[in-house]
């Protein structure tokens, strides 16, 4: 199972040489060790961002790969080359196009921590936490309800049993798929952070910027695919058990903040 990867869409365009060279570049050398090793079943973290604008919503796995930023291009790329390495070599896989992955283990014991943070449930939560100064919106002109970009959010513990029913569907047919993972429905960015708000009991500064280059403006996932080959569904991703099970595990961060910067400076 393939899941390492640089993922910022908005890096990805001002250092596009560092996606094709770790994302592209280092799925080939995977690739080409697989083979030297005779290993022929791989399961690949793909993304919605290969699709790019969308062409109709929820997106089929037919939708059209038209990515419209480097990260897209550069997980789109490795679709192809596992393609080439299939005619070539024999290898089996399945591509998971993951839509917006989100939330926590709901026993908080692993959970997102970036740094930069830049996905929008843990900026919110950092926010309402006295962790960040405000929220930024970047774009009030998309062609949504609101005007704030739709993305379709699939909780980790709910992927993480999609890659285990995709091995098994994998071993079982010896077959290659791509599939989305996704729930089919959409939440606009201005409704998560009033979900928080409401969650939190709290109002938060919110700073409004122009959209970003290289992001479309709604993207949500038709999952029927992933139904009818893996018999996968989302049974955690509603709105409140994405919010509520990453709202314990930042809080846990948030009350160890100065144990994990003493590690933190243990390690330099």
């Amino acid at each position: 199972m393939h899941f390492a990867a640089n993922a910022i869409v908005i890096e990805s365009m001002t250092d596009p040489g560092k996606y094709y060279r770790n994302n592209t570049g280092s799925s080939i050398a995977l690739l080409e060790a697989m083979s030297n090793y005779d290993v022929k079943h791989l399961i690949f973290s793909s993304t919605c961002a290969t699709y790019g604008n969308p062409k109709f919503t929820p997106m089929t796995e037919d939708h059209p790969q038209e990515p419209i930023n480097p990260y897209g291009r550069s997980k789109l790329m490795i679709e192809q080359i596992i393609a080439d390495f299939e005619m070539a070599h024999g290898l089996k896989s399945v591509n998971l196009r993951y839509f917006n992955a989100a939330g926590a283990d709901p026993s908080a014991e692993i959970g997102e921590n970036h740094f930069p943070e830049t996905h929008l449930i843990p900026v919110i939560i950092q926010a309402a936490l006295g962790m960040k100064k405000e929220i930024v919106v970047y774009g009030k002109d998309f062609h949504s309800r609101d005007g704030s970009a739709i993305r379709d959010y699939i909780h980790v513990q709910d992927l993480a049993d999609a890659h285990v029913a995709a091995l098994k569907w994998l071993f079982a047919n010896q077959m290659s798929a791509a599939i989305n993972l996704g729930t089919g429905t959409g939440y606009s960015v201005l409704e998560i952070i009033e979900a928080v708000q409401k969650y939190c009991s709290k109002t938060l500064p919110v700073r409004i910027e122009n959209r970003r280059l290289g992001e479309p403006g709604i993207l949500t996932a038709s999952n029927t695919r992933a139904f009818e080959l893996l018999g996968w569904s989302p049974r955690v991703s509603d709105l409140d058990t994405l919010i509520d099970s990453a709202w314990k595990w930042h809080q846990l961060l948030f009350d160890n903040a100065p144990l994990l910067k003493k590690l933190e400076e243990q390690k330099c």
